[in-house]
């Protein structure tokens, strides 16, 4: 995938009321949303992230202003505010020897934040499986893989018996795999294809949407029961600019609705929380879509 680089923008001001957010579930009858890409780490690590976003860095190679750049506490009362009644701490290692520190840290997160779904991640390295393990009996519900960032291959065959404990567990992964922004070596979905065939019961929570390999991703969730899209940056103004959503495949999001769910990059997007709910409002595929994509699914996924 090629992007071309856009013209620098100033960064967004803050915002604090975004009234359509809190219309758009009221509208619908929800009791608010369920938002199941959300990034809360170690201030640190997040300090680090938002530097490369600043420098354009080779994974976005574009300007990407920080919208909600706040301190923590902060950022948890905006999604509160927004009606956001669950949200995730998507942390993720780009190295060997981090994954259990941030485990330790986000378990730390959700102990002081009632609305978060406690999360965790993995990497592949000598004694995966022993923290992996440990995460889920301290409680983890959601775990993050980023095999962008990560840069490694999902099928690392130290990685097989946690993707084998999590299946057994039923505890969902919400997997950074697609080619988008940029093309990683491990990104597509034919090493995703190679992990379900031995994985068939993990549930796998292919986030973006898998874009900008849409299609192929839709293939595997209609080949998986088990496999959900998140619509994290999906549809959106921004992405549609350079991985637009084939028009064609429109009718396999609604087919597949059931198995959807809401996700945003909070707080690492270009633009307002509300524009990603206005773009899933946009396509057009009806209310009763949108109820279960912005907070039946992970409701029912989640047991909440």
């Amino acid at each position: 995938m090629s992007m071309q680089p856009v013209a620098a923008e100033e960064p967004t001001p803050s915002i604090r009321a975004e009234p359509a957010v809190v219309r758009f579930w009221e509208r619908l009858g929800l009791p608010g949303i369920i938002d199941v890409h959300t990034h809360f780490m170690p201030d640190r690590v997040l300090k680090k992230v938002w530097a490369y976003f600043d420098a354009a860095g080779p994974l976005t190679g574009m300007a990407w202003p920080i919208t909600y750049r706040h301190e923590e506490d902060e950022r948890v009362a905006l999604l509160r505010e927004f009606g956001v009644r669950h949200f995730t701490s998507m942390v993720y290692p780009h190295k060997a020897g981090m994954a259990q520190w941030l485990n330790g840290w986000a378990a730390d997160f959700a102990a002081r934040t009632p609305e978060c779904l406690h999360t965790a991640t993995l990497f592949p390295e000598e004694g995966v499986e022993a923290y992996v393990r440990e995460a889920v009996e301290r409680g983890a519900r959601v775990f993050k893989s980023h095999i962008q960032v990560g840069a490694y291959d999902a099928n690392d065959t130290l990685l097989d018996p946690a993707w084998g404990l999590l299946a057994e567990a039923a505890i969902p992964v919400v997997t950074h795999c697609g080619s988008g922004p940029a093309p990683g070596k491990h990104t597509g979905p034919e090493p995703i294809g190679r992990l379900l065939a031995r994985h068939p019961r993990l549930r796998l929570v292919v986030a973006h949407m898998g874009m900008p390999e849409y299609t192929d991703f839709l293939d595997l969730a209609e080949r998986y029961d088990e496999v959900r899209l998140d619509t994290t940056m999906a549809f959106t103004d921004f992405s549609e600019r350079f991985t637009p959503f084939p028009a064609g495949e429109r009718g396999r999001l609604a087919d597949l609705g059931d198995r959807i769910l809401l996700g945003t990059d909070f707080p690492n997007i270009p633009y307002a929380y509300g524009h990603q709910l206005e773009a899933l409002e946009r396509l057009g595929l009806g209310d009763d879509w949108l109820r279960a994509v912005c907070y039946r699914n992970a409701a029912r996924l989640f047991g909440l």
